[in-house]
């Protein structure tokens, strides 16, 4: 079976649309709620760097202490940025998934459907009744999954 991980907050409708979506297309991934598990320092930093974007794009701002901690000062280096997360895993950004195509930030829900190794195999639609996949599990929008 294909191996997939979601670092995962099931209080987070996006991070809940995405985690259905990798089981659409038949994978149980291994599940990590990294606001109780967080990733390491070096696994965090690892992350970032494998889906190739500043690790600020990583950053959640709302409902955390983003503001408080002054994080959208530009003169924040990485380091301190990092720290911040670490010492406050609610300013990461969720739902980060892993797969053997890639690492991404999956917001919106439906990004995860580019790295999936594995094809959607129905009908899904978001929480909000969004539709997604149509039945075959193509994307409903036309645009190929």
């Amino acid at each position: 079976m294909t191996e997939v991980t979601i670092y995962h907050n099931p209080a987070c409708g996006t991070s809940r649309n995405v985690l259905g979506l990798i089981r659409n297309s038949g994978v149980e991934p291994r599940i990590i709620e990294y606001l109780r598990t967080p990733p390491t320092r070096d696994e965090l930093a690892a992350l970032i760097a494998r889906m190739g974007v500043p690790v600020r794009a990583v950053l959640r701002e709302k409902g955390t202490p983003y503001a408080e901690l002054g994080l959208g000062d530009p003169g924040q280096s990485d380091d301190a940025l990092l720290d911040a997360m670490m010492a406050h895993p609610i300013l990461i950004n969720r739902p980060i998934v892993v797969t053997p195509l890639g690492v991404r930030l999956c917001r919106p829900s439906e990004m995860v459907l580019d790295i999936l190794p594995d094809p959607p195999r129905g009908a899904f639609a978001k929480e909000d009744g969004a539709p997604v996949l149509d039945a075959a599990g193509r994307r409903a929008d036309g645009a190929s999954s």
